[in-house]
């Protein structure tokens, strides 16, 4: 058995921070332990529950956050800015299951969601995979399903679980903190925390004869809200990108691969002109 294991850093047990999240951070140093602890709880409930293969995908920022040193030495690492598949990068249909670990709740979610935001810090407001609101589980969740391999797992805060619960029946959840308001929480202490992620992965794992992949069909209607008219009117215009409204565009892919992919790339361009926006950013 394969296992995949996306890591991100918003939903990974004791950060609540901004400081906590990027290089030079006063919290940042810690953050890295406790974001590779997490993903070696994961990861050795993977091997507990019979994987022969793991590999681990670091899915923050510009993916150089888990401590090699820490990491546990029987998996395998991507590492390293500008992957075409971003947070799915790595992963295809030889996997038996792909876990979510240290992940947040969407941009604009109703519930107390600790740093939450989708794909990008605060220039999207929200995507749509052929029509409906997701975040950045469900994109994963729909890369995924594309390549019919469920997700089993999803851990972060409370928001993020019961994200995950609507969408995804039958995967496991672990919640690491409860949102107090968008930069602090009440807190699971990372070692408990740990030893939930660890039983989580067991459990997961174990249960896959009851999980399906989430899909949401191809071709797929990308849509995403950006917080600047700019923003929108810049992506539009790339070929097949249409401008749905002034903050809104579209783009139909033919495959959920194709879908990411573009995405990365307006998100790439939309980070270069927010930069250059100055304080009316």
């Amino acid at each position: 058995m394969k296992v995949y294991v996306s890591v991100d850093m918003e939903g990974v047990s004791g950060l609540t921070d901004p400081d906590d999240m990027r290089p030079g951070g006063g919290g940042y140093a810690l953050g890295q332990e406790l974001m590779t602890g997490d993903a070696n709880a994961a990861v050795g409930g993977a091997f507990e529950a019979g994987a022969a293969e793991v590999l681990v995908n670091d899915s923050h920022y510009k993916a150089r956050n888990l401590r090699l040193d820490l990491i546990d030495p029987r998996c395998r690492v991507i590492r390293g800015r500008n992957r075409p598949l971003r947070m799915g990068q790595g992963l295809d249909g030889s996997f038996a299951a792909a876990l979510l670990v240290g992940y947040h709740s969407r941009a604009g979610a109703d519930t107390c969601g600790v740093l939450s935001h989708t794909w990008m810090g605060r220039e999207v407001e929200n995507i749509w995979l052929n029509g409906r609101l997701v975040g950045e589980i469900g994109i994963v969740a729909a890369l995924a399903g594309s390549l019919e391999v469920p997700v089993a797992l999803v851990t972060g805060d409370e928001a993020v679980c019961e994200e995950a619960r609507l969408l995804l029946k039958d995967a496991e959840t672990v919640a690491v903190k409860r949102g107090l308001d968008r930069f602090s929480a009440e807190l699971v202490p990372p070692e408990a925390a740990q030893g939930q992620i660890h039983a989580g992965s067991v459990r997961a794992l174990k249960s896959l004869d009851r999980m399906e992949p989430w899909t949401v069909g191809e071709p797929v209607t990308l849509g995403v809200e950006w917080n600047s008219t700019t923003l929108a009117s810049t992506c539009a215009l790339m070929p097949r990108i249409e401008q749905a409204g002034p903050r809104h565009v579209e783009y139909v892919a033919e495959t959920m691969t194709d879908a990411v992919q573009v995405l990365g790339v307006m998100s790439l361009l939309a980070a270069q002109l927010a930069a250059d926006s100055g304080p009316y950013g």
